[in-house]
């Protein structure tokens, strides 16, 4: 067995997983890389090995059960334990679902979903003998606020967020000290606006504020050590995800009005230009998207249970003062 800790991280080829990836290497760990893209793996691989890790390139389709527990048995031959898993790997498209077809919308769920159910269940085969490990699920603000144009990428994202939460039930009635932690996160610049299938007149962007990679890698990893129940990243998450909760039918008509013009540019887009729905794009496209100029290089991660206790404490702290007020004043 390794005297490194291991972590498998999915999605690894490109923008945050790969981030995520060069993160832990340089805090010294063992790097197993799944993704699709074997240019993008190899690159990935350079940028581990770099950073001081080990890596370990596994191409596969996250799609693909099997594919997936093959590669934990593999990442468990070559080092012998498996401390964190962090199921990143995504595709999406952006049209309004009248357009989409359904081989389109299952290709976004079997890979956004169902990978990273199939990554869970292959990190806890192994976990479970050892009762330790942390399963990191990537999920985004999208989880909680549909947006439109993306209708299948938000569906496989709140089914996630369904999956973990019932999987955390199941691992604290075993009493397992498995923990397993979900990062919601906001707008992130990646590759994968000019790489996601589009049906939309113009180039894609995310909608700001934009993060860049690293950032949100660093909250990650924190997650992956602290291991709380979720971890909302940046103030655009908390907004996103406490407005759902709290006027979601203002949300529902800011959307409408916004929703599509925010997620293009003026640019148009190219009538040939690749995606990387069905097969990934030939190249290495490295962690950053074309959005250097306008992403931010800080971002603060929110516990959303340490969040709701110091709100809670604010609102008894106020509401004491003004019983206290209107009492000294009757006196």
């Amino acid at each position: 067995m390794s005297n490194r800790s291991t972590v498998v991280v999915t999605g690894a080829s490109a923008g945050v997983g790969r981030a995520v990836a060069i993160a832990f290497a340089q805090k010294g760990w063992n790097v197993a890389l799944i993704a699709r893209g074997k240019e993008g793996l190899e690159g990935a691989r350079r940028d581990v090995e770099a950073a001081g890790g080990h890596a370990l390139v596994l191409p596969l389709d996250v799609a693909d059960a099997g594919a997936v527990f093959a590669a934990a048995d593999q990442v468990m031959a070559e080092w012998g334990r498996i401390d964190v898993w962090v199921n990143d790997a995504m595709v999406t498209i952006f049209a309004p679902v009248e357009e989409i077809i359904p081989d389109e919308f299952r290709r976004v769920t079997e890979v956004t979903y169902l990978g990273q159910v199939y990554g869970t269940m292959a990190a806890l085969k192994h976990m479970r003998p050892r009762n330790r490990g942390t399963i990191v699920q990537v999920g985004s603000a999208l989880s909680y606020r549909a947006i439109p144009l993306q209708s299948a990428y938000c569906g496989a994202k709140f089914a996630i967020r369904g999956f973990t939460d019932a999987l955390r039930s199941e691992l604290d009635h075993e009493r397992s000290r498995i923990r397993l932690t979900m990062v919601q996160l906001p707008a992130v610049n990646t590759p994968q606006f000019d790489w996601a299938r589009s049906r939309m007149p113009r180039k894609l962007q995310p909608v700001p504020p934009i993060y860049q990679p690293e950032a949100i890698a660093k909250e990650i990893v924190r997650a992956a050590l602290e291991a709380p129940r979720e971890l909302w990243i940046g103030r655009s998450a908390l907004k996103a995800i406490f407005g759902a909760m709290l006027l979601p039918l203002l949300g529902d008509r800011i959307l409408a009005s916004e929703g599509y013009s925010g997620q293009m540019t003026a640019e148009l887009a190219s009538p040939d230009r690749k995606d990387n729905l069905f097969e990934p794009v030939p190249c290495d496209p490295g962690v950053h998207g074309r959005f250097d100029r306008s992403a931010r290089r800080d971002v603060m991660g929110f516990d959303p249970v340490r969040l709701r206790v110091g709100i809670a404490c604010a609102l008894i702290a106020g509401v004491a003062g003004l019983v206290a007020i209107a009492s000294s004043r009757r006196a």
